[in-house]
């Protein structure tokens, strides 16, 4: 897979190293001449000095035939025009970016990124994990085509109004799917219409991220 990294901080330069070593091609663009000294140095000649955002920089760096292009600067604006030129003038099927703000997120998202990744969601989720009573987990994004949805882990708690009754009887959020059910440790199944939720169950659900409070109020009663 070829793969072009924008920004060759510590960021850039760890990932970079990390897909060579998965055997993919790397191209790196980075601004600074010193930077991109170094890393061609320790890296080999991957590093191409210019602004990521600039289509001839792009055009030099073959970005038409590139799988993926991640930008990894430290400027979310930065991060968002190189990809959205990856995207839109050199049709890359595949752009992450680096959002140092997380309000920023949900405009990336708008304006076509595939995948963005927040240092600040990341350390949240780390700790929705950590806390075995979170009443909700998020364990992955799914995005593109426009579409996102997201995988969740609700903790089911005592009281909770999805408690007690059959699925089928349950006022389930649209698009919302409940997929897998871990109950007391043991194997885990896939809930039938009959299926009667309990105080302590895991529950794997696919939703739109629109209706996690739905959720949430359902399962965990907060």
């Amino acid at each position: 897979m070829y793969i072009i990294v924008a920004g060759g901080g510590r960021l850039g330069y760890s990932l970079t190293k990390a897909l060579l070593n998965e055997g993919h091609e790397l191209l790196l663009i980075e601004k600074n001449a010193s930077v991109c000294d170094k890393i061609n140095k320790e890296l080999g000649s991957l590093c191409l000095r210019g602004d990521a955002c600039e289509t001839a920089i792009q055009t030099e760096a073959g970005t038409g035939r590139a799988d993926m292009f991640i930008a990894v600067t430290g400027e979310d604006e930065d991060n968002l025009v190189a990809c959205q030129v990856a995207k839109y003038r050199f049709n890359v099927p595949r752009t992450v970016a680096r959002v140092r703000d997380p309000k920023n997120e949900d405009v990336f998202k708008k304006l076509g990124v595939d995948v963005t990744v927040n240092s600040t969601n990341i350390i949240l989720e780390r700790i929705e994990h950590e806390v075995p009573s979170h009443p909700m987990t998020h364990l992955f994004c799914i995005s593109g085509d426009n579409r996102d949805f997201e995988l969740l882990e609700l903790r089911a708690a005592a009281g909770a109004a999805g408690l007690g009754r059959p699925m089928n009887e349950l006022d389930l959020p649209a698009k919302a799917v409940l997929g897998l059910v871990i109950r007391g440790g043991g194997k885990p199944f896939v809930p039938r219409g009959d299926t009667v939720f309990m105080p302590g169950d895991q529950i794997i659900a696919v939703a739109p991220p629109e209706t996690e409070a739905d959720l949430r109020q359902l399962f965990a009663g907060r």
